[in-house]
């Protein structure tokens, strides 16, 4: 049947079930950043999709060719029913043919089963060095960027910094046909990874609102990079402006240079032609505002395009400082090791869990490597329960008989036997006592009459001649200046 009132019923129905499915994907907790993308771009299309049958809807509502009027006029009435039986008919005709048609729901289109498919559409629009919307990619946009006029040649990490603080690049560099080229660039890359890393954010939202905030401080001429210059003399600026050429100069020696050119000459002819052969200073300061007007309105499209940048940049701020780790690590590494940590990441992707996860360890037992609780055999195994405290470390306790004979070695105990004045030698092994520690270093100091070092009889110093003598007898031989 085509009944305008059913095909209302039905794209109810159909609203209903869509927004079912998106609360069920919303409702189920995403575990890696894969998982969460492929979440939220399917509840994306699962909005886009309501969005299109809600148009439907209400252009069958507003009824512009007045079909549902006229059948819902054919069925009410008290008098005439005759088309309502009609339509009855039908519907049981119709089930009397097929008693045994099977209805298909309609959810079963809504939520798509291929992850598969999914997955390698997700991988399809990024690209290798964006890692699924992890990292920003402006290669491409940093060539644009260092083949300017005029600009900071900075490296790429650097770049990453300061990419979208224009008010560091020169006025005159912005009147460029190759800074629009590069501004347009990275607007849209900026635009689309927005929307492929957070499809549920409503993008038309944030344009708006920096749009809005774009305006007020435009008119306040605060916008960064665009304030209004410094105010000069009127009369000098009056000065440095040419109505003939309608153009101002901002110092006097180009000013007097451009009087002798022959554009300047050719625009004055021109006027003279015709008929204006005096200009008082009220036509040049009303000359000078007109082309300021025209400049800032030229200018205000370039103003509006990096103002919208930098509102994007502001919610992607947490990619751009992984972004900078990634391209800082990446710098350390050979290509084997690229190589290597290309695929470590393919298979951390694969197997990312969500880190806040608590783990089940009533026992508390130490972590392994995988970051799981190690087998209960293993922990009685090695002795972890079996606690050594050692006083030369502050009281330290270690867990098992490992790791307190290896801590003998380590920083902790070498820096306490260093503040103790006692060498961290073989004899103090086990010894986690002070009070031990001290007597058996007394010990030794008597039983092997270690000799002290001193610096004026044992230390060595040799002369020009090749003559060897100890510390003391040099410096009295160089200060009587026998040396």
């Amino acid at each position: 049947m085509n009944s305008i009132l059913e095909l209302q019923r039905r794209t109810h129905e159909e609203l209903d079930l869509l927004e079912q499915a998106a609360v069920q994907e919303l409702l189920a907790k995403a575990k890696a950043h894969k998982e969460r993308l492929i979440q939220e771009h399917r509840v994306a299309k699962i909005l886009d999709r309501m969005q299109q049958r809600g148009q439907f809807l209400l252009d069958l509502y507003s009824d512009e060719d007045g079909l549902r009027k006229k059948e819902i006029n054919a069925i009410t009435g008290t008098k005439d029913l005759g088309e309502f039986y009609a339509r009855l008919r039908e519907i049981k005709e119709h089930h009397r043919k097929y008693p045994h048609a099977a209805v298909e729901p309609m959810d079963l289109d809504i939520i798509p089963t291929d992850v598969e498919r999914e997955e390698q559409d997700l991988e399809n629009i990024f690209t290798g060095e964006e890692g699924l919307g992890r990292y920003l990619d402006l290669h491409e946009i940093f060539d644009q960027y260092v083949n300017l006029p005029d600009v900071n040649k900075v490296n790429y990490l650097k770049y990453l910094d300061i990419f979208e603080k224009f008010q560091n690049i020169p006025r005159d560099t912005k009147t460029t046909s190759a800074y629009e080229r590069y501004l347009q660039t990275l607007h849209s890359y900026v635009e689309s990874f927005f929307r492929r890393t957070q499809p549920l954010v409503h993008l038309v939202d944030v344009r708006q609102e920096a749009l809005s905030e774009f305006e007020q401080q435009w008119e306040a001429e605060t916008v960064a990079g665009w304030e209004a210059q410094a105010a000069e003399d009127d009369k000098s600026v009056g000065d440095l402006f040419c109505v003939a050429c309608n153009k101002q100069y901002s110092k006097r020696t180009v000013y007097d240079a451009h009087l002798t050119g022959k554009k300047h000459k050719k625009a004055a002819t021109a006027l003279l032609a015709s008929g204006q052969t005096e200009v008082t200073p009220e036509e040049k300061a009303q000359a000078r505002e007109a082309k300021e007007r025209e400049r800032r309105e030229k200018d205000k499209p370039i103003a509006m395009a990096e103002y919208v940048i930098r509102a994007y940049v502001r919610l992607l701020e947490a990619q751009r400082e992984d972004t900078k780790a990634h391209v800082e690590r990446k710098q350390t590494l050979t290509t084997d090791e690229l190589a290597a940590d290309a695929e470590e990441e393919v298979e951390l992707s694969e197997e990312e869990e969500d880190e806040e996860e608590k783990i089940y360890n009533p026992l508390k037992l130490p972590l392994g490597w995988d970051g799981k609780p190690i087998p209960y055999w293993l922990y009685k195994l090695h002795g972890l329960g079996v606690e050594y405290p050692c006083e030369i470390c502050g009281n330290f306790v270690y867990m098992g008989r490992k790791a307190f004979d290896r801590h003998f070695q380590e920083w902790r105990h070498a820096h306490g036997m260093r503040c103790l004045g006692i060498p961290n030698t073989r004899h103090f092994h086990e010894i986690t006592l002070i009070e031990d520690a001290y007597a058996l270093w007394e010990k030794l100091k008597a039983s092997t009459k270690t000799e002290q070092f001193k610096a004026d009889t044992m230390e060595e110093f040799e002369d020009a001649d090749g003559n060897v003598f100890n510390k003391k007898t040099y410096e009295d031989l160089k200060r009587q200046g026998l040396l």
